[in-house]
């Protein structure tokens, strides 16, 4: 399949499920507010079964189309875990993650989800470069 291809059919697939998720139960399609309502919110069924087709969908791209699974990281494990808790923290006073502002807040027009796409994808470039050039860690 060409390298273009995949890409874009993945953006258009997640595209049409953000529409389909708001037009049919009126549900942004964030993953971090996703993930929280599947432990403590209400209506946990659609969020498993959402948080399952995730996983379902990679699987089935590894098995079917055969695409690569990406190599482990060779970053140390204070930074994973580090990271993890920036971006939870950084999801938390944000109110919501990349897929809630990047996909469906934009497709919205939201001005606030416009300033917080900005805000960490230039935070995103900032991190990637000093991590490269001043600690010698691939991104």
């Amino acid at each position: 399949m060409n390298a273009y291809l995949l890409p874009l059919t993945g953006g258009v697939l997640l595209g049409l499920s953000a529409m389909w998720l708001l037009l049919s139960l009126g549900r942004v399609a964030g993953i971090s507010g996703i993930a929280w309502g599947s432990l403590a919110g209400p209506e946990r069924g659609w969020r498993w079964l959402f948080l399952l087709g995730l996983l379902l969908g990679g699987l089935l791209t590894h098995n079917i189309i055969g695409q690569p699974v990406p190599d482990e990281s060779a970053a140390p494990l204070w930074l994973i875990a580090t990271s993890g808790l920036l971006v939870g923290l950084g999801t938390r006073m944000g109110g919501g993650c990349t897929s809630g502002h990047g996909v469906c807040g934009l497709g919205r027009r939201s001005p606030r989800s416009m300033v917080a796409t900005l805000t960490f994808m230039t935070l995103g470039v900032i991190t990637v470069f000093i991590m490269q050039s001043f600690m010698g860690v691939a991104a």
